[in-house]
């Protein structure tokens, strides 16, 4: 079973729509006993990272996800999904995330719109999650704020947005993309389809 965690984000319909599209067996849980049984872990999410992460605590969610991490569950971030991950966020003032990646969300710096919002490329170097999308395809961001990890080895695409920016990590059995996949057409369902498929 392939949870996907309801703790009240904006893009939680328009996600699950989109697995339901390629035929993925999906549950919605909202508590730390359903996450516990998953066989996989789908973490959506829009807006602020503190936002987030209150929500995720109150549910008990927080330690769950780490847990399913750690035990070696395939585990898929999007956007703010993949920011928590991180140790801290600048969004708002300081804050603690799951601490799982090192690293912080910072905002991208002066001079560029934010939000970046719209279709940008992803170039990548063949991992999985990309397999069957060529490098520099486009996918849809909408986001002010960035995970800016020491961590290379995690990094396994980046995004040109006033500065090269991590927009897919991967490590162990968990990735992570900044952009939504759900929204960004044929690709965005392609790279699902090929998470799904590893997690079956």
């Amino acid at each position: 079973m392939i949870a996907v965690i309801d703790y009240g984000a904006g893009n939680l319909r328009s996600a699950v729509r989109a697995l339901e599209h390629i035929g993925a067996p999906l549950h919605i849980v909202s508590s730390a006993a359903e996450l516990a049984q998953a066989d996989a872990v789908v973490l959506p999410g829009v807006g602020a990272t503190g936002d987030t992460m209150r929500a995720l605590a109150s549910q008990g969610l927080d330690q769950a996800i780490r847990e399913r991490i750690a035990a070696g569950v395939p585990f898929l971030g999007i956007c703010v999904g993949m920011q928590v991950l991180a140790e801290m966020s600048e969004e708002f003032g300081l804050h603690q995330c799951l601490g799982i990646v090192p690293g912080s969300v910072r905002r991208f710096p002066a001079g560029r719109k934010v939000p970046q919002i719209g279709w940008n490329q992803v170039a990548h170097e063949g991992h999985w999650l990309f397999e069957d999308i060529p490098t520099n395809t486009e996918f849809y961001f909408v986001h002010s704020y960035y995970v800016d990890t020491p961590d290379a080895a995690i990094v396994i695409a980046r995004t040109e947005y006033g500065l090269s920016f991590p927009s897919a990590l991967a490590f162990g059995s968990a990735v992570a993309v900044q952009f939504h996949p759900e929204k960004s057409g044929r690709w965005g369902l392609k790279l699902l389809e090929n998470f799904i498929r590893r997690a079956a």
